[in-house]
């Protein structure tokens, strides 16, 4: 028993270790991303969400956050998880190619002004790094949550883009971090356009 207990207990505090490196490296990255939602909303613009497996959850988690309430009662906030209609994904996944399921919607539905929450914990996912692609040349804002080196995210980034990537090489220290940023990313919208809460 004190076996599982020592285990749970390293993994505890690894990711404490993780969140800790963490705050010095991504407060400016998540304020930057903050401003660029918070200012696309304020446009009239929308946010598209897109990741691959625990990544296509935390896509989904943020949007529903925005769709409906994070905290506070509001409004709800445009947003587009990209992984949620079946249909969509698997027409194209079967009459084109998997890299191209977040690419082609994104060619559809993507607008100047609108953002890309773009979700990889590799940085090396292909349909992340070709939603990208088309999130650019859509004249859209992209933020990218990644992970270890940036993988090919990181280096295809443009001056406007926000890239909040968490040190470390373990893919589930990085989701947990990744998932306390969508939070953050909440508070903040619901701070910016809000206030304060009573």
């Amino acid at each position: 028993m004190s076996e599982i207990k020592n285990y749970i207990l390293s993994a505890i505090q690894a990711s404490i270790e993780t969140k800790q490196n963490s705050i010095n490296l991504l407060c400016e990255p998540i304020q930057l991303a903050s401003s660029t939602l918070n200012q696309a909303l304020l446009g009239g613009h929308k946010i598209l969400v897109c990741g691959n497996g625990g990544s296509a959850s935390d896509a989904q988690h943020f949007s529903s956050e925005l769709l409906n309430r994070y905290d506070r009662d509001r409004p709800g906030l445009p947003a587009i998880a990209l992984t949620t209609d079946s249909s969509t994904l698997t027409s194209i996944a079967n009459d084109y190619d998997y890299r191209q399921i977040f690419s082609k919607q994104i060619a559809a539905l993507g607008q100047p002004g609108d953002v890309l929450l773009a979700i990889s914990t590799s940085g090396q996912s292909p349909n992340i790094v070709e939603a990208i692609q088309a999130a650019s040349e859509n004249e859209m804002q992209v933020i990218a949550l990644t992970g270890k080196d940036g993988g090919a995210m990181g280096q295809m980034l443009g001056e406007n883009s926000v890239e909040i990537r968490v040190p470390s090489d373990v893919t589930a220290r990085i989701q947990e971090v990744h998932i306390l940023v969508i939070h953050i990313l909440c508070e903040l919208l619901d701070l910016q356009l809000l206030g304060p809460a009573d």
